[in-house]
């Protein structure tokens, strides 16, 4: 089913909208949030959640993707999850926190700081320069939170060209949010 024929179904308030959703993305969204929360349970929970969130936030745009529409919820659900979690050891969705902290400090949290909208359209700038391998993994990384092994295997690289491809990148986002006074 296409998207427009889900948004459609979400509109006309039909309960097989979440059923096309999860069977269009469900696989999707739970990797994201597992991604984050290393929990099946959790990530279920959250994918749960999103269908729900957007069953009553559906916006009256009506989205074109989706797709995005529902990542975007899951992850912002699976971050509010994780941050109630943050208390236990530390998963590979807070490392990789850490680590774009490293290049845009803050005295609040990178996504406190990632809902500000110069900061936002400035990343997604430099994503755009990127050629396609760096912004693949840049993308695993942060925005999806996969670990460096998962990338490297998915990808076919070696763990280290994923480690010194991500300390360039990060370096380079430093550089061009220092210059643009977002640093």
């Amino acid at each position: 089913m296409e998207d427009f024929q889900i948004v459609e179904l979400y509109w006309a308030r039909s309960e097989s909208a979440i059923k096309e959703s999860d069977r269009k993305y469900g696989k999707m969204l739970t990797k994201i949030s597992f991604s984050m929360l290393s929990s099946n349970e959790d990530a279920e929970e959250c994918v749960n959640d999103t269908y729900l969130s957007a069953w009553n936030r559906m916006p009256t745009d009506r989205p074109t993707y989706l797709g995005a529409f529902l990542s975007r919820i899951v992850r912002g659900i699976s971050i509010d999850r994780y941050r109630r979690r943050k208390a236990q050891k530390r998963s590979g969705s807070e490392i990789a926190i850490d680590e774009l902290e490293e290049c845009i400090p803050s005295q609040s949290s990178v996504e406190g700081e990632l809902e500000n909208g110069a900061l936002s359209e400035a990343i997604n700038r430099f994503l755009g320069t990127m050629d396609h391998d760096s912004r693949v993994v840049f993308v695993r990384r942060y925005y999806l939170t996969q670990s460096i092994s998962e990338i490297a295997r998915e990808l076919g690289f070696s763990e280290g060209k994923v480690k010194t491809l991500l300390f360039r990148r990060r370096k380079e986002l430093y550089n061009m949010l220092e210059k643009e006074g977002l640093v």
